[in-house]
């Protein structure tokens, strides 16, 4: 799916086929961390963790 916006390292992807990938939604990278967000509501679905056990970001 198509990159949106790079910034800063920061890297946000839409994931919106509605067959392919359900619900739309965004996937932000920052180096080894990433989150999705849900498009319709701007909730956070997922936030990886890092080794140490602290959220990304």
């Amino acid at each position: 799916m198509p990159t949106i916006s790079m910034f800063y390292g920061i890297i946000v992807r839409m994931y919106f086929a509605p067959k392919e990938h359900p619900p739309p939604h965004f996937h932000v990278y920052y180096g080894e961390h990433k989150a999705t967000i849900d498009i319709r509501t701007c909730e956070v679905n997922y936030v990886s963790v890092c080794e140490n056990g602290s959220a990304a970001g």
